[in-house]
């Protein structure tokens, strides 16, 4: 671990990605995303857990949690991509109703770190009637695309409070910071 990381540990006990974001998987993570395109969900979630450790992360898991969309950024998407992968790598586990997303916040992909950061401050949370079923539980966390880790943190600081034991971040792709 990082300095940083001894004096603050992060909220994620570990954090798996199965490619880097460039050349073709950020293309075809921009088709899946931003262009309507869910038929890329089986695909990746194939590329997912072919990566190594994430079979054994899946199989420990008590529940996968994929990041919740706001109600404004699913009407306008369609659907939420990281839920979409979570059902095709752990359908009978994946958990679409734990982890809530407050408000809706700005884009992350148009801010730099401190001001991802903010932006997602307080956005997610427990609901109340499955905050006892979490406790002491081991979680999979699962994004499409980690690059400064601001929502795959924030997301599992209300799954620590909520007294998750173990989280395990998921994502396909991770960027080189901005």
């Amino acid at each position: 671990m990082c300095g940083a990381c001894l004096r603050a540990p992060p909220p994620v006990d570990t954090c798996l990605a199965a490619v880097d974001y460039g050349y073709p998987w950020s293309d075809a993570l921009g088709d899946f995303k931003f262009h309507g395109d869910p038929g890329w969900a089986g695909t990746l979630a194939t590329l997912l857990r072919s990566t190594p450790w994430v079979e054994p992360a899946l199989e420990a898991a008590d529940r996968v949690i994929p990041i919740p969309l706001s109600a404004q950024r699913l009407r306008e998407r369609g659907f939420n991509q990281a839920a979409l992968l979570a059902q095709h790598v752990a359908r009978t586990k994946t958990d679409t109703q734990s982890l809530l997303r407050l408000r809706t916040t700005e884009a992350q992909s148009r801010l730099d770190r401190a001001q991802r950061l903010a932006n997602l401050r307080e956005a997610f949370a427990i609901e109340p009637a499955q905050l006892r079923g979490l406790c002491g539980l081991r979680v999979v966390l699962i994004d499409d695309v980690m690059t400064t880790g601001a929502t795959l943190h924030a997301a599992a600081h209300a799954l620590r409070e909520a007294g998750v034991a173990h989280i395990t971040g998921l994502v396909v792709a991770r960027t080189a910071l901005p």
